[in-house]
C-alpha cells in the first residue's frame, strides 16, 4: 500500500513537469480464495501466500450509477480489505474548503471526469493514510478509468481480478434519477421502484427501492449531478473510454463480466457464486 502510494503520488508530479520513482510490485490474494466453475476461462488468480500477507487488490469497473459501490462495500467487509472509492474521494474534496473544490464542482456539475492528475493525487493520499492505519490489500473502485491510468496502476502491483458490473443502460439511467442522500446522517438510499419486463432477448430486471428509515425522509436531498442530462452525459462519456480500459484488462487475463440480474437480493448471492466465496451470514439469513 505505502509503495502504491508514493507511486501514484511521484506520477501525478511527474505529471507536471517532475521526475518520478521506479515502482515497487507486490501480490496478496486471500486465504482458501481460488477459482471456481463460474470466474470464467478469462480470469487467472494468482497463488496464495503466507497467511498474514494474503488480501486481495482487485478493481470494480461498471457505469456510473450501476452499483460498484454497494457491492464493492459489501465484499470489503467479507474479506477485511479497505473500499476505496475514488468518487468519495472527490465528493469528499467538494465537500471541503480545499483548494480543489470549486475546480471539482465545476467539472462534476458539467457530467465531465475529473483529470487522472487530480484523481492519483487523491487517491495516493488516501493510500498513504491506509498504510498509517496498518491497511493491506483493497478493492479499488473508479480506478482506473482510463488506459492510462491503467497503465499507471499495472507498474506497479499485479491484480488479481478486475471485476466489471453490467446493467442495461435504461435501467442505469432510471436507477441514478432515484439516488438520495441523508443530508443529516449521509446515508445513501433509492427511491426508485424498478420493474422492466423481458422482451427481445433480454432478461427482465426487477429492483426494489432501498428506503430510509422515517428518521432520515424528510432530509433526503439529490445529488447535484442527478438530473437526467447529467447522468446521460456520464454514461457517453464513460462507454467512450471504458472499452480500451475493459480490452487492456481482457488482454492480461484479469477481467471477469457480471451482469447484474437485479437488486441487492437477487445480485448479491449470484455474484458471491460467481466470485467462488461464501457468505455465512447471508445463508444464515436465508435459511431463517
Amino acid at each position: 500500500m505505502a509503495a502504491l502510494s508514493r507511486f501514484l503520488r511521484a506520477t501525478a508530479t511527474a505529471a507536471r513537469g517532475m521526475s518520478t520513482v521506479a515502482p515497487e510490485s507486490s501480490v496478496i490474494y486471500p486465504a482458501g480464495l481460488a477459482a471456481g466453475p463460474n470466474m470464467g476461462s478469462s480470469v487467472t488468480l494468482v497463488e496464495t501466500r503466507d497467511l498474514g500477507e494474503r488480501n486481495v487488490q482487485w478493481v470494480f469497473l461498471g457505469c456510473p450509477g450501476v452499483g460498484k459501490g454497494t457491492y464493492a462495500s459489501r465484499l470489503s467487509q467479507l474479506l477485511g480489505v479497505p473500499h476505496i472509492a475514488t468518487g468519495d474521494l472527490v465528493r469528499e474534496e467538494l465537500s471541503s474548503s480545499g483548494p480543489l473544490a470549486q475546480q471539482l464542482a465545476a467539472i462534476v456539475n458539467q457530467g465531465k471526469l475529473v483529470s487522472d492528475e487530480i484523481v492519483i493525487d487523491l487517491l495516493s493520499k488516501r493510500l498513504e493514510n491506509g498504510a498509517a492505519k496498518g491497511e493491506s490489500g483493497f478493492i479499488l473502485d473508479g480506478f482506473p478509468r482510463t488506459i492510462r491510468q491503467a497503465e499507471i496502476l499495472e507498474g506497479v502491483t499485479d491484480l488479481d481480478l478486475v471485476l466489471n458490473l453490467k446493467l442495461r443502460e435504461d435501467v442505469l439511467i432510471e436507477k441514478c434519477l432515484g439516488r438520495r442522500i441523508c443530508s443529516q446522517c449521509g446515508g445513501n438510499f433509492n427511491v426508485a421502484s424498478i420493474s422492466v419486463k423481458g422482451e427481445n432477448g433480454m432478461p427482465g430486471i426487477y429492483m426494489a427501492p432501498l428506503l430510509p428509515p422515517s428518521h432520515c425522509t424528510s432530509k433526503l436531498i439529490t445529488r447535484s449531478d442527478d438530473t437526467e442530462e447529467v447522468v446521460k452525459e456520464r454514461l457517453r462519456i464513460y462507454n467512450e473510454m471504458s472499452k480500451p480500459v475493459e480490452e487492456f484488462y481482457t488482454s492480461r487475463g484479469k477481467l471477469q463480466e457480471f451482469d447484474l440480474p437485479g437488486g441487492i437480493s437477487e445480485s448479491w448471492p449470484k455474484l458471491l457464486e460467481a466470485l467462488n466465496i461464501e457468505d455465512s451470514d447471508h445463508k444464515q439469513s436465508a435459511a431463517a
